[in-house]
């Protein structure tokens, strides 16, 4: 029995078998329709989520299987103090396949360690969000048709964005990938991301300015740039504007750029964007049901 708490434990033959599973899900559904007859996911998430949560719910409803589902951690067992062990000993004698989401950073590991069926994390804190790295995986492999030998540009918050810190992770596994990271001072990647980079003798340049680093992306990945990660408003008022993607500002980019972003959008993406063919944030929707019914038959060892 295996669980999945961080993309680095997917190899990178893993993440590609996945990539051609969840490639051949979109090619052939009525293949997968039933393979999950009689098998149960419960998708327990003790913080809000809309996307993640029906995305895992859709999910295993397309490959025939069922869903035990708590939305609101106050209406749980978790309000009268019940630990995260005991939650993913019971929830064991109920369903096949567990997904989580917790505020506290390391939860669904400690779930995973505690229960007898694998469990997947959907987000703890700051920290993972694996199945969302999968998600931009596969929107990458069918908008290029690669992974390695491109220039791929992250740009908002990159200090405390845990879906920023999970692709580099996984792409910089792969050859000839040169990171653009954009973002204000304050929010720049931290340290530990910047050796991963360098530890796979990759390179990296770090600036402040989104129109001068956009002719030489091939991707580039929005975030936030989250008014509450600053020390005083006026730095923020400073910089805010400056991370807001508009047609204006995609003057000089590639014709084939892939713009990418994991979602909610506030104000970072004009939605004037949204109707320009190198927009692929709500694609990435989609891919993440995708890659997330490839995922549910690996752990449960489905073929």
């Amino acid at each position: 029995m295996r669980s999945i708490i961080d993309i680095k434990e997917l190899s990178v033959e893993e993440i590609d078998e996945l990539v051609a599973v969840g490639k051949d899900i979109i090619a052939n559904p009525a293949a997968y329709a039933h393979k999950c007859e009689g098998k149960k996911l419960a998708t327990l998430f003790f913080e809000p989520s809309t996307r993640t949560r029906l995305s895992f719910e859709a999910a295993m409803y397309e490959l025939g299987g069922h869903v035990l589902t708590m939305a609101d951690a106050q209406s749980s067992s978790a309000s009268k103090g019940e630990s995260v062990a005991d939650t993913a000993k019971v929830i064991s004698c109920y369903a096949d396949i567990i997904a989580m989401r917790h505020p506290k950073e390391g939860a669904p590991m400690v779930a995973a360690m505690n229960a007898s069926i694998p469990v997947i994390n959907a987000g703890d804190g700051g920290h993972n969000h694996p199945t969302q790295t999968l998600a931009d995986l596969l929107t990458i492999s069918r908008e290029k048709g690669r992974f390695d030998h491109m220039t791929v540009g992250f740009c908002g918050d990159l200090r405390f964005g845990r879906t920023v810190h999970s692709l580099i992770s996984a792409m910089s596994r792969y050859p000839g990938v040169r990171f653009l990271l954009i973002s204000p001072e304050e929010l720049k990647v931290p340290s530990y991301v910047k050796q991963e980079i360098k530890a796979h003798a990759l390179s990296y340049q770090q600036t402040t300015d989104l129109v001068s680093a956009m002719p030489e992306l091939d991707i580039l990945y929005m975030t936030r740039v989250q008014k509450e990660r600053f020390f005083n408003e006026e730095d923020y008022l400073r910089l805010k504007d400056s991370y807001i993607l508009t047609p204006e500002k995609l003057a000089s980019a590639k014709p084939d750029l892939c713009i990418m972003h994991p979602l909610p959008r506030v104000n970072e993406i004009s939605v004037a964007v949204d109707d320009d063919p190198r927009a692929c944030y709500f694609k990435q929707v989609l891919n993440g049901k995708y890659m997330r019914m490839a995922l549910i038959l690996k752990l449960l060892g489905i073929r």
